[in-house]
């Protein structure tokens, strides 16, 4: 019987599973059950399969979102998400979810590892300053291009497209797209298999850098930068 564990245990992989980081600037809704839902009976289902299974869900708490809400409500940003983060841990307990852990942005061991991640980026030359110039789509939160619209005209999802010029934190990006090309080209890494020739499709045309940061004169609610002052 020792015997047969001990082999159980050795073939025991690790699986880490999440579902998306909701955003909290509203009571969460049958979207946020379907989601958790779905990914719960994967981690239960690997866990029987003998993997040692890790299974995160939480709430994104920073953004642009959240502070308009907490401005039409007349409260701060943080009030605001205090008052929805129970909410959303309530879903998980009703509807008896397995999560191994809730992580909220706020949270102090997220900014921590967000600033660690970031200055080491930094230090080895992968995040740069530059102005820049172009649509912004306010719900999605991220700048978007002029070949995204349809007919003309920006798509639904995009909502509300202003044109933005300021001076912003980019990600180094297309430095690595020769290597995550050649990654999906030996790697079966994204599921169902027909999404992952889609990225490699995406991926013949050059991609943008990726920008980072706002500036604090339009978004003060988020995680400040380690050693990038933005004025």
């Amino acid at each position: 019987m020792v015997a047969l564990f001990f082999i159980f245990y050795i073939m025991a992989k690790c699986y880490y599973i999440t579902t998306a980081i909701d955003y909290a600037n509203g009571a969460p809704h049958i979207g946020h059950a379907y989601e958790k839902v779905l990914t719960d009976v994967i981690a239960r289902f690997r866990r029987m399969m003998g993997d040692k299974v890790h299974f995160l869900t939480g709430i994104d708490e920073h953004g642009q979102k959240i502070l308009q809400t907490a401005q039409k409500k007349g409260k701060q940003p943080q009030e605001l998400v205090d008052e929805v983060a129970p909410l959303f841990r309530g879903l998980c307990e009703k509807l008896t979810i397995s999560n191994d852990d809730f992580i909220r942005t706020t949270e102090d061991r997220h900014k921590q590892v967000v600033r660690r991640i970031l200055q080491d980026l930094w230090d080895k030359g992968d995040i740069y300053k530059a102005e820049y110039t172009g649509y912004y789509s306010v719900r999605q939160e991220q700048f978007v291009l002029e070949k995204e619209k349809v007919d003309g005209k920006w798509p639904e999802i995009y909502g509300e497209v202003v044109t933005l010029s300021e001076s912003n934190y980019f990600f180094r990006l297309n430095k690595y797209q020769d290597w995550l090309v050649e990654f999906l080209r030996t790697h079966d890494f994204v599921f169902p298999l027909f999404r992952q020739k889609q990225v490699l499709e995406f991926l013949k045309e050059p991609i943008n850098d990726l920008c980072i940061s706002r500036p604090k004169e339009r978004l003060s609610w988020g995680i400040p930068l380690p050693l990038m002052k933005i004025t």
